[in-house]
């Protein structure tokens, strides 16, 4: 069976870039050589922060264009395996709870929020 990938890197810059492949060792090695994206030759080092298969490659590809879309407090909550928070994240600004979040969506805010919930 045939699997393709999506994938998401993250970039010297802490930037993230998200793709997808039928050879996941192969284009992680383009992209530590700069060889892939121009996004990522620019950024390097890159390190591979979340991956996943699926038998269809156009299910990665789908999944790659509305990550691509995502805040990156949202990929950030996918990559920590946060579905609660990809839920928050999913909801219009004004439907969210109030919480810091709001006003500063980083890993501070993110943690402000996992208290919360666990409440």
């Amino acid at each position: 069976m045939m699997q393709f990938w999506a994938y998401i890197l993250r970039c010297s810059d802490g930037s993230c870039y998200t793709g997808h492949t039928d050879d996941l060792e192969l284009r992680l090695g383009e992209h530590h050589q700069g060889l892939a994206a121009d996004w990522t030759r620019r950024r390097r080092p890159v390190e591979l922060v979340w991956h996943d298969w699926t038998s269809w490659r156009y299910e990665a590809l789908a999944f790659e264009r509305r990550v691509k879309r995502w805040s990156r407090a949202k990929k950030e909550a996918l990559i920590a395996g946060d579905w609660g928070l990809i839920g928050h994240f999913a909801r219009p600004p004004h439907e969210r709870p109030s919480t810091s979040l709001e006003t500063n969506e980083t890993e501070i805010g993110m943690e402000a929020h996992r208290a919360a919930s666990r409440e």
